[in-house]
């Protein structure tokens, strides 16, 4: 099959993906990948590994995520629609994720919500994402701004430090009873918490993660706790996702996510890449992402988490280096 029917034939497995086929879809798109994606290949040739003999999920390598840092990747050759890049953290380089087609990214993310919670339109969304709306590039502003244009409520909408008028939308949404989501990173609605606690009962409080060097690190457990005790919330939801992927996992609370349609959790043994580790057992969690057809599905994070039998994973922290050994050598050698 020539390759741009294939790839629209992989674009149409990939709509309809569900339980049932997404081993066979996953293993089909690596072997387009493995094919098309010239640097994946050369990491598979390093490993040794022979394509044609992969033939189950735990079998396919999975590129270490920090390959975004210096290289452009892509499976085949295309012009960028446009890139997404990380907020990265002061003396270290960000990553970039090559768009070949943003249309694509946003149906995938409007997909991914929908599975969870409904249509995008049936919400108002109240953004509080400063340090992602200060700079060019975030595909959570991508993602976030295509939700509220989706909406079908006029008060949706970003705020970036007016905490009054955030306040005064929110109330006048619970009062009204509309379906309302406040999505924020940790630091900003810690912020709200502490200038403005208010009774949000009936809004869904939904936290991206990260202080983004602006407030202490706390635990999941010690930043919910915050949340519900000042805006009388039950339960805190939080969406994963990061520059690397094209899907998202939600929690409706208890820190335990659950993937999108085209995404899948594996973890990996913390000292051996190439090993998948138990079921509820802490490792480094490995992400296939049909979404990201275009340049790479196959990612090793830098995450600690733990994976359980009913697809839900848990996030637990981030890689301590000095425990890598071995297939990280390899990155020096692509």
């Amino acid at each position: 099959m020539e390759k741009k029917e294939l790839r629209r034939h992989l674009l149409s497995q990939i709509r309809k993906v569900d339980d049932t086929t997404f081993e066979e879809v996953a293993l089909h798109l690596f072997y387009y990948q493995a094919t098309y994606n010239v640097l994946y290949r050369k990491f598979i040739d390093l490993l040794g590994v022979n394509p044609e003999k992969v033939d189950r999920l735990s079998a396919i390598p999975f590129l270490p995520i920090e390959f975004f840092k210096s290289y452009d990747i892509q499976a085949d050759e295309w012009e960028a629609n446009q890139i997404f890049t990380s907020s990265g953290t002061t003396g270290q380089q960000s990553s970039r994720h090559l768009v070949k087609d943003a249309d694509w990214y946003l149906e995938q993310a409007r997909r991914g919500f929908k599975h969870f919670y409904g249509d995008v339109s049936d919400y108002c969304f109240l953004a509080l994402l400063p340090s992602y709306l200060e700079r060019q590039g975030s595909s959570l502003i991508a993602m976030a701004d295509d939700f509220i244009k989706h909406s079908s409520y006029s008060q949706s909408g970003f705020f970036l430090y007016d905490f009054e008028t955030l306040s005064s939308h929110l109330q006048q949404c619970r009062q009204q009873q509309v379906p309302t989501i406040l999505l924020g990173v940790s630091f900003a609605l810690l912020d709200l918490a502490e200038q403005f606690p208010q009774n949000l009962e009936g809004i869904t409080i939904m936290e991206t993660g990260g202080m983004k060097g602006r407030r202490k690190e706390l635990t999941r457990e010690e930043l919910h706790h915050a949340f519900q005790n000042a805006f009388n919330v039950k339960t805190v939801h939080s969406e994963y996702g990061m520059t690397e992927l094209f899907s998202q996992a939600y929690s409706k609370g208890n820190g335990i996510f659950y993937p999108s349609p085209t995404m899948r959790i594996q973890t990996h043994e913390i000292t051996d890449p190439l090993s998948v580790q138990k079921m509820n057992k802490t490792g480094v969690l490995h992400i296939i992402d049909l979404a990201n057809i275009d340049t790479i599905s196959f990612i090793a994070t830098q995450d600690l988490g733990r994976c359980h039998t009913d697809g839900s994973f848990e996030v637990l922290g981030r890689l301590d280096y000095s425990d890598i050994r071995g297939c990280n050598l390899m990155v020096s050698d692509l």
